[in-house]
């Protein structure tokens, strides 16, 4: 077998979608796994759709991902120009369209908009209207387009798609899968623009570019028998389909480029890292054999097999996106930790606390970066609370025994000058011990007094260490006028 060669193949139209970055990391993974190339070609032919600046958005993803890619734009492999439109400036569709109509299995066509638009339509399943064109203009003679063409009439070029019969092709993921070829529409090749349409220069481009598996999402499928139709009409081999499965919200929707997570850029911008969301998207429609969850990229190129990918749509879960980010901050290298974290912590506290010491808190009570600033923000101010939070039942605390203990322990700290955490929670060991209670008892009522909050990264003590004395007595002395 030739050595795989997959390719990614974006449109340069904005942030890169969800599904996109799937699909790069898929293909990547395939190469990668069999140990051949993955090359990336930026398809540019719909120059309608370019926004500028989303060229180096997809440079960027791929690199911050680790998808590098061993072919491209930046990295000539033999089988450049990775541009489409740097290719079609050299007339490369535009040829291989013509040798389609010398074979007569393409033909101009020079029907204008209002006769298009006089055809008869049909609506598909996902609402939008399906125009089938009759083949007005493939009985025209030879003689008839050489004079609508020396004229300047515009015209584009068709396929001449079969009407009678089935097509059938092959996925790897949803098996054959046959066509009617009453369904399929006689496609444009090239533009009235001069530029080749998508589905055709992706034919020519992967045929050239020598790609063997074409990756690309379910969406795709109807046009496979028109894709194999051209290849069977240049005498080319098919290369293996992998279609991948949709991805849809969690109504079972289709996940939309309006949706606040659509994007590999919406999800770094609310927290999450790289690595959990590569990890993350490499489970939306593939599942390794032992059902393991967490994986680095090395490890997905051993496991990744793509025939274990699954038909059914991968719903995208943030709560599992989120736990599964938690995990990997979790595991985070605490300064790498903390670069990330102390911008988010600056934007919530500006007195001179030891943000390292927040930042140590926090970092395994967290799913994403901006759940800090929730966890945090009583550092900064003592919010007001309800004196119903001394309450706790399992503790066996309330307003009175609350107001008792915060009266008994605030001459012990008022006393202590060491307030480090250790010797904070030695005095309130000490006290619990002479008083001959639990833990508990003494910890809640001080916890809740210096925080104000029902739960709290880090214990009283902890607290009271970042707080430093002075913080700590104010609190101490509000709740005890609170509960008075």
């Amino acid at each position: 077998m030739s050595k795989v060669r997959t390719r990614f193949a974006p449109s340069p139209t904005g942030r890169m979608h969800v599904g996109n970055l799937r699909t790069a990391l898929y293909a990547y993974l395939i190469a990668k796994h069999e140990d051949g190339c993955f090359m990336l070609r930026i398809e540019d032919t719909d120059q309608e759709r370019f926004v500028d600046g989303a060229l180096e958005i997809i440079y960027r993803t791929l690199e911050k991902t680790g998808l590098v890619h061993d072919e491209g734009p930046d990295k000539d492999g033999g089988f450049g120009p990775y541009v489409q439109s740097e290719r079609n400036a050299s007339g490369l569709y535009l040829k291989y369209a013509k040798q389609l109509v010398e074979q007569g299995d393409a033909y101009y066509c020079f029907c204008d908009k209002e006769r298009l638009d006089s055809l008869k339509t049909s609506v598909s399943e996902d609402g939008t209207n399906i125009v089938v064109y009759d083949k007005h203009c493939l009985s025209l003679s030879k003689e008839e387009v050489e004079a609508n063409l020396a004229a300047g009439k515009p015209w584009v070029i068709r396929i001449n798609m079969p009407t009678e019969g089935t097509t059938t092709f092959h996925d790897e993921i949803y098996g054959d899968i046959s066509v009617p070829n009453a369904e399929l529409d006689d496609m444009i090749l090239i533009k009235s623009d001069g530029y080749p349409t998508y589905n055709f220069a992706n034919v020519v481009d992967d045929h050239l570019m020598e790609i063997t598996h074409v990756v690309r999402g379910n969406e795709y499928l109807s046009s496979a028998p028109k894709y194999n139709r051209l290849y069977e009409a240049f005498g080319w081999e098919v290369p293996v389909y992998v279609h991948c499965p949709l991805i849809t919200d969690e109504t079972h929707k289709k996940l939309s480029k309006r949706c606040g997570h659509s994007s590999y850029e919406d999800l770094i911008d609310q927290g999450f890292l790289t690595e959990a969301v590569v990890n993350y998207v490499a489970l939306l429609g593939w599942s390794p054999a032992d059902n393991r969850e967490i994986f680095t990229l090395q490890e997905l190129v051993e496991a990744f097999d793509y025939h274990h990918m699954s038909k059914s749509p991968a719903v995208f879960d943030q709560v599992k996106l989120k736990w599964m980010n938690g995990e990997y901050i979790k595991a985070m290298d605490f300064e790498e930790f903390y670069e990330m974290a102390e911008p988010v912590i600056r934007e919530v506290i500006t007195k001179d606390y030891d943000l390292k010491k927040i930042a140590g808190l926090v970092k395994t009570r967290i799913e994403i970066f901006p759940d800090i600033k929730e966890q945090i923000d009583f550092f900064e101010e003592l919010p007001e609370y309800d004196t119903a939070m001394y309450t706790h039942k399992k503790m066996k605390t309330n307003a009175e025994t609350s107001l008792e203990v915060l009266k008994e322990v605030l001459p012990l700290f008022e006393a202590q000058e060491d307030y480090s955490n250790e010797a904070l929670f030695a005095t309130l060991k000490s006290y619990v011990e002479t008083k001959g209670c639990k833990n508990g008892y003494a910890m809640w009522p001080v916890r809740t007094a210096v925080s104000g909050k029902q739960s709290t990264p880090g214990g009283a003590t902890e607290i009271m260490e970042i707080l430093g004395k002075e913080e700590s007595i104010r609190r101490i002395k509000t709740g005890i006028e609170k509960l008075s």
